[in-house]
C-alpha cells in the first residue's frame, strides 16, 4: 500500500471526526448569546395579591354580606432563583396560574451559557438534588428559547402539578443540567 493512500485515509477519518465533533459540541456557542424579551406574566419584584374577604359590620337594618374576590390576571404560585449546575446561571423561575385555568413557567432575567439541545423541564425532584436526578421524572416544556432574557413556557394542559418541585434547563444531547430553580410556594 502506498504512503499516499494511507495519508488520504487518515486525513478522511480526521475530517469526519472533526465534523462529528463540531456537530455534537458546537464549540462556537461558548461565544454566542441569544436573548428573549417576552412580556412576563406576573411581576417578579413585587408580591402577588391573594384573594381577600371583606365583611360588612352588621347593624339592625343591614344584613351580613361576605364577598371573595379572585385576581383577574395571572397569579404566581411558586418561584425561586436559579442554581448553577454545569454552567453559571442567574435569574429566577416562576410557576404561574393563568386566568383561564392553564399554567405557564416564566424565566425572569435569565443569564446562562448557550449550548446545543437545551430544554426546559418541570421536575419532581427537589432543586438541591444531584444533577443526574433531573434526567428523569420530568415534563418537557420545549426547547430553551434563548440563553438570556425574559421568556414564558406554556405547561401542557392536563399536567399534574402536585409533584412539581423544580424547573431545570437541561442539555439532552449530553444529559447535563445547566441550572435548576426551586418552585417554592409564594
Amino acid at each position: 500500500m502506498s504512503k499516499r493512500v494511507v495519508v488520504i485515509g487518515v486525513s478522511a477519518v480526521l475530517v469526519v471526526a472533526l465534523a462529528v465533533g463540531l456537530y455534537l459540541f458546537q464549540p462556537w456557542r461558548v461565544f454566542t448569546n441569544t436573548t428573549a424579551n417576552e412580556a412576563l406574566l406576573v411581576p417578579t419584584s413585587t408580591p402577588t395579591s391573594t384573594p381577600t374577604s371583606t365583611a360588612v359590620e352588621p347593624t339592625a337594618s343591614t344584613p351580613v354580606v361576605t364577598t371573595t374576590t379572585t385576581p383577574a390576571g395571572p397569579v404566581a404560585l411558586a418561584s425561586g432563583p436559579f442554581r448553577s449546575l454545569e454552567h453559571a446561571t442567574t435569574g429566577s423561575a416562576t410557576l404561574v396560574r393563568l386566568p383561564g385555568g392553564g399554567h405557564a413557567v416564566q424565566f425572569a432575567a435569565l443569564d446562562t451559557s448557550d449550548g446545543p439541545d437545551l430544554y426546559v423541564y418541570l421536575s419532581d425532584k427537589a432543586s438541591d438534588s444531584a444533577e443526574a436526578a433531573f434526567g428523569s421524572g420530568f415534563t418537557n416544556l420545549g426547547k430553551l428559547k434563548a440563553n438570556q432574557g425574559n421568556q414564558v413556557y406554556e405547561v401542557p394542559a392536563g399536567t399534574d402539578l402536585t409533584g412539581v418541585r423544580s424547573v431545570v434547563i437541561w442539555c439532552a444531547r449530553f444529559s447535563a443540567g445547566f441550572a435548576v430553580a426551586p418552585l417554592e410556594q409564594t
